[in-house]
């Protein structure tokens, strides 16, 4: 009986020092948080009173104009309805360029990263030794903006969407190559040491044994890293890399009397993004075994 009395009684207590460790826990992640949102909102400020000085003191006065632009366009776009629709037609050569520059862009770019993946995967790379080389050609692939790449090959190469393709596959390849080797990281390596035992070499190993494990989740990847590169070689075009965003960027150039076509072209924009997204989405799910 005693024995049972003691038992209670340290039970009990171990239980108080268990409340009392998570509620001495909780205050203390409540600190940090509101320490944290105390830094951000100083940085906020800090950052729009920054905004405000390089801006000559003028920036809470534009500020309270933002919505002032697009209500010209919306308003000049609604009295030009029945123009918008010829309109998106004259604009669709542009828009399938766009989609053609982000459609080579994300083939060639997701055939780098399979090949930067393989050899960056522990268990799978040819080269072991040059794991960590091959991940940091990743990371610098990634780090470096699109249009700063697009910029450079537009001064070599000149306007036109080449450099746009090969700025986003650049890019592409980094996030892709990322994106592949956490996939292989979960293959199972049994098919692999089966095919070695064979005698197969390391690419055969690659396609027979490790590829159709992981091709589903790549190519899910691959569906959405096109979407966004549709964004991104729409973005492009505003530095001379053709398609639908140097057609924007014109329009833009025109100022009013031309935002009929502004309208036109983010509609057209809009819908085409949307599509792909659908698209995308509904493959992305097949193959997730969710249709």
């Amino acid at each position: 009986m005693t024995d049972t009395t003691l038992s209670q009684s340290v039970g009990v207590q171990r239980t108080s020092e268990i409340q009392d460790a998570y509620m001495a826990m909780t205050r203390t992640k409540r600190m940090y948080g509101g320490i944290m949102l105390v830094v951000f909102i100083a940085l906020m400020a800090s950052g729009f009173m920054l905004a405000d000085s390089r801006n000559a003191g003028g920036f809470w006065d534009g500020i309270l104009h933002i919505f002032a632009f697009p209500r010209e366009v919306l308003t000049e776009a609604g009295e030009k309805a029945a123009l918008i629709p010829a309109l998106m037609l004259q604009f669709l050569p542009s828009m399938i360029e766009t989609i053609n520059i982000a459609a080579a862009s994300t083939l060639v770019g997701g055939l780098m990263a399979i090949v930067l993946s393989l050899l960056s995967t522990r268990g799978l790379a040819r080269f072991p030794r040059l794991i960590g080389l091959f991940r940091r050609m990743m990371d610098i692939m990634r780090a470096i903006p699109e249009i700063v790449i697009a910029l450079v090959l537009i001064f070599v190469l000149g306007g036109g969407p080449v450099p746009a393709m090969i700025a986003i596959a650049f890019h592409t390849a980094g996030a892709l190559g990322k994106l592949f080797s956490e996939v292989n990281e979960n293959a199972s390596l049994k098919p692999l040491e089966g095919l070695q035992s064979t005698g197969a070499s390391w690419t055969q190993g690659m396609m027979l044994g490790i590829i159709p494990q992981v091709a589903p989740n790549w190519l899910s990847y691959a569906l959405l890293r096109f979407e966004i590169n549709i964004r991104a070689s729409a973005i492009l075009g505003f530095v001379g890399s053709g398609g639908i965003g140097y057609d924007l960027k014109n329009a833009f150039s025109w100022g009013q009397g031309r935002y009929d076509e502004v309208a036109a072209i983010f509609l057209l924009l809009f819908l085409t993004i949307v599509f792909f997204d659908q698209l995308s989405s509904h493959y992305r799910n097949k193959l997730a075994g969710k249709v």
